[in-house]
Order: C-alpha cells, then sequence, then structure tokens
C-alpha cells in the first residue's frame, strides 16, 4: 500500500518553513494536521491549591513545549518575575530552543537531552545537584517523576495543565495510509471518536516513549517511533520512514 494521506495529530504549523511541508514536497504526500487532544491550562487559583511556591525554585524540567507556556502563564498569572538565573532542562533540544519565546537563550542556563526521555538529564542533575528543581507536568502524568526520585533529584511535581480528548464531528472519517500521535491521551481519543477503528494496513507512528506504550496496549501495531539517536524529531523520523518505505515498495 502506497502512502498518500499522513495524519499529524497536531494543530497546523504557524511557518510555512516547518519540515512537515519539505516532506510533503518531497514524497508527494498529503499532509493533514487534525488534533486529537487540545490543552486546558491550571487556572492560577488551581495551582495554587497545590501550595508550590515557584520562588523557593532555582531550576525548571519541561518534558513539553506546552509545559513552558503553561509555566510562563503561571507566573505571570502569580506575579512571580522569573529570574535571570533561572536554570532550565528539557528534554529535547528543540524544547529547549522553544524557551527562546520567552527568555534569552544562554547555553549556560539550558540543557537538553537527545532521546527524549528523563534519563538522558540525570548527568545534568547530577552535576547540578543543589538545584530545588520545580517539574512542570500535565495532570495525566502519573508517574514520570520516578526516574527523579530514585536518584535523588531534589524536585516539587507542578500540575499546571491538563490534555483532553478533542471531539470529531459525527461521520467524521479517519481515511489516511499513517497516523502520528504525540501524547497517549491521543491515543484515547482515537478509541473514544472511532471505536470500530481497525488498524489494517494503516502506519502507526508516535513521538515518545510513553506515547508508544499506549499505542501496543490499546492492541494496535507500532510502525514508527521516535526519537532516537538518528532521528531526534517527528519528522526526521518521518523523513527517514517514508524513504525507507518507498524503497520497500
Amino acid at each position: 500500500m502506497k502512502i498518500n494521506r499522513i495524519l499529524v495529530s497536531q494543530p497546523k504549523p504557524t511557518s510555512d518553513k516547518s519540515p512537515y511541508f519539505d516532506i510533503a514536497t518531497k514524497y508527494g504526500v498529503e499532509i493533514v494536521f487534525r488534533p486529537f487532544i487540545k490543552v486546558e491550562g491550571l487556572t492560577s487559583k488551581d495551582f495554587r491549591q497545590q501550595k508550590i511556591s515557584l520562588s523557593e525554585h532555582t531550576a525548571v524540567i519541561f518534558t513539553a513545549k506546552a509545559a513552558i507556556d503553561h509555566f510562563f502563564r503561571i507566573a505571570e498569572e502569580s506575579r512571580f518575575t522569573v529570574p535571570e538565573t533561572m536554570k532550565y532542562f528539557c528534554t529535547t533540544e528543540s524544547i529547549a530552543l522553544y524557551l527562546q519565546k520567552y527568555t534569552v537563550y544562554r547555553k549556560r542556563k539550558i540543557f537538553f537531552g537527545q532521546s527524549g526521555k528523563l534519563d538522558d538529564l540525570l548527568p545534568f542533575f547530577q552535576k547540578h545537584n543543589t538545584e530545588k528543581y520545580l517539574y512542570v507536568v500535565s495532570e495525566a502524568q502519573n508517574n514520570e517523576g520516578s526516574i527523579l526520585d530514585k536518584n535523588g533529584v531534589n524536585y516539587s511535581r507542578a500540575v499546571m495543565y491538563r490534555t483532553v480528548s478533542n471531539d470529531f464531528q459525527e461521520g467524521e472519517k479517519l481515511d489516511y495510509d499513517m497516523l502520528l500521535f504525540f501524547s497517549p491521551t491521543g491515543i484515547k481519543s482515537l478509541k473514544k471518536n472511532f471505536p470500530n477503528f481497525e488498524q489494517g494496513d494503516i502506519q502507526i507512528g508516535c513521538f515518545g516513549a510513553s506515547t508508544a506504550k499506549s499505542i501496543i496496549e490499546a492492541g494496535f501495531r507500532l510502525d514508527l517511533e521516535a526519537p532516537s539517536a538518528k532521528a531526534p524529531s517527528m519528522t526526521a523520523a518521518l523523513d527517514q520512514f517514508l524513504k525507507e518505505y518507498t524503497k520497500k515498495k
């Protein structure tokens, strides 16, 4: 089966320079952006109920761009001025680069991993072991702090946003040759909106280990998983996949 239509379960990029558009042209495929989930921020009132003081922390851990958005939103709503000395630890380089939206990018205060996993950051945590970390998470991230606990990282788990299912219109079809997901909530949304979905020849790809796990647990076949050492982003992984897939066909 030839791959003609790919659904990317994220909002359409605001820039025409997105690698997705280059991939569409390169391989002659149609890429459709259709979010399966939407992100809702907790109110500053809800955040205060967690009894976490932002001023007590000297570093922040980010595993998603949404976490960055809501950290700075909560800080502003709480009238907390993020100090220039704050350090940031991100699970990927793309997340780290996104910080430029809110702060001046300086290598001495921004650190990032390669695989998208917290494990990559452990050497940095060990080197900066006097920091008090704020781990910004979504409501759905229940056990992802276990690696921090096991390694004695001094941190607070701060829930600042939640991801919820995006409802599809009645009769909307899932007529794609490939589906790309970016969170376990996206898989839940797939099962909710399309309870009779059968994968068949449809290729399924994802970004992140937790998403991969959710796909397998849901009984689907995982055909593409990112990030990896050779493909740190979903677009790089997709490019590689289509290149190999085209050769096979």
